[in-house]
């Protein structure tokens, strides 16, 4: 195992220690989401509600006539936010490891927690990146396929999968979410349940993150086209699956980090 040493943005008395991880690490992560997730079951009071109703709320919108483009891109973008939606499993994580109390009650004591003001500035991050993803998405639109919106959801799904504008909205608009995805991988994959586990500054936490992932391309980019599947499944149908993979996803990625980082 290869380990690389990196001082701590803002904390010089401190270092991170950045491993690298294998196949088998990713399946254990998964693993034990899978098997903290069936502990909490009680979670899905809170996430079997508040997700998936998101979820709806993105499509009723991006359904309304003149938003029928942004559909796909505004529900795939839902799950940019998933890294944010999941601080209080990040933190019913680490309650469980360090034998604390963990039940559903202690969801939301992730606003207790040291570094919550710099979870909530990668949170503003994450959001600013889903916006930007929009303005992309509808540029592509607008370039590729004219101004105005179509006259009804059939229409546009006929004019997206039958011309040659459509394919190339779909290839783009796709390697543009790709691009986004990476992003947000590479930003909050370490950073969001640090900023739970530990006293750091959002600079700091970014900082790791980065470090984790280039060190570890073959496996994030792995473990990015895992997460990617299970929020695609989870979101059909009607986005009520994302009641079981978000909470899942987020123990796991809690599980992830601790073998990405000495803590």
């Amino acid at each position: 195992m290869t380990v690389a040493r990196i001082d701590a943005v803002g904390r010089p008395a401190e270092a991170f220690e950045v491993r690298t991880v294998t196949a088998a690490d990713l399946r254990d992560s998964l693993r034990q989401g899978w098997a903290d997730f069936l502990a909490h079951r009680g979670d899905l009071l809170f996430i079997g509600i508040i997700y998936p109703l998101v979820g709806f709320a993105a499509a009723a919108i991006a359904l309304q006539d003149s938003l029928i483009p942004l559909f796909f891109p505004i529900a795939a973008g839902v799950g940019l936010m998933g890294p944010a939606a999941a601080g209080g499993f990040y933190e019913l994580a680490r309650r469980r490891e360090a034998g604390l109390e963990s039940d559903w009650s202690h969801f939301l004591d992730v606003v207790r927690r040291p570094s919550f003001d710099a979870f909530l500035a990668v949170a503003a991050l994450l959001l600013m990146l889903f916006f930007a993803w929009l303005a992309v998405a509808a540029g592509l639109y607008v370039t590729l396929m004219g101004v105005g919106a179509p006259e009804s959801a059939a229409a546009f799904a006929t004019r997206l999968f039958t011309t040659p504008e459509g394919w190339a909205l779909i290839v783009l608009g796709n390697l543009a979410g790709l691009c986004f995805s990476a992003a947000v991988l590479t930003m909050s994959v370490v950073a969001m349940p640090m900023l739970v586990d530990k006293d750091v500054d959002a600079r700091t936490a970014i900082h790791i993150s980065r470090m984790a992932v280039m060190a570890n391309k073959g496996m994030m980019s792995r473990w990015g086209v895992i997460v990617a599947a299970l929020l695609v499944a989870g979101s059909i149908p009607f986005f009520v699956g994302l009641a079981v993979v978000l909470p899942v996803l987020g123990y796991a990625t809690w599980h992830l980090y601790t073998r990405l980082v000495a803590r």
